[in-house]
């Protein structure tokens, strides 16, 4: 009895994600991307960076470069509230700040519930999509860090730190 509950298990692979909000949509990366998640720190902007780098950010003496993801996305940017967070993240060895509206809370979805990304997708750049996944309320669009920065913006956002 016991080894057809492990095949069940096997079967449904659960993935862990963390979730959070850009624009009123739902967007969710994998959690073991996911370094930390703080509030907004003092940024201090750096000369001639990409639009969407906002700067960079002292954490507990390491110099992290912050990407507004609302910007790099395509969508327009917004006041940071009380609600709005940097997660941060490592990607292709780098440690890097991601600003989002909210971080809204870590979910645990089959892998059977998650879809490649239809071929055209209003308001988002869907190179950086990696899936969308059904929930009961609504779809979790899954963003591809690693294609987030791609090699050019990986130099001079290097240099911005």
């Amino acid at each position: 009895m016991q080894s057809v509950a492990n095949v069940k298990t096997e079967s449904t692979e659960l993935l862990q994600l963390v979730s959070f909000t850009l624009n009123e949509e739902e967007f969710g990366i994998d959690i073991l991307m996911v370094q930390e998640i703080i509030r907004m720190l003092q940024i201090t902007k750096v000369p001639n960076s990409p639009d969407f780098v906002d700067g960079v950010v002292n954490i507990r003496g390491r110099i992290i470069p912050v990407v507004d993801l609302r910007c790099k996305l395509g969508m327009p940017r917004k006041e940071h509230d009380k609600e709005t967070r940097i997660v941060v993240v490592e990607v292709s060895g780098k440690t890097i700040g991601f600003i989002v509206d909210a971080v809204t809370e870590v979910l645990r979805i089959p892998s059977s519930t998650i879809e490649a990304p239809p071929e055209l997708i209003a308001g988002v750049n869907s190179e950086f999509i990696k899936a969308v996944g059904k929930l009961e309320d609504c779809l979790l669009i899954l963003i591809d860090l690693e294609k987030i920065l791609s090699n050019p913006e990986e130099l001079k956002l290097e240099e911005a730190a």
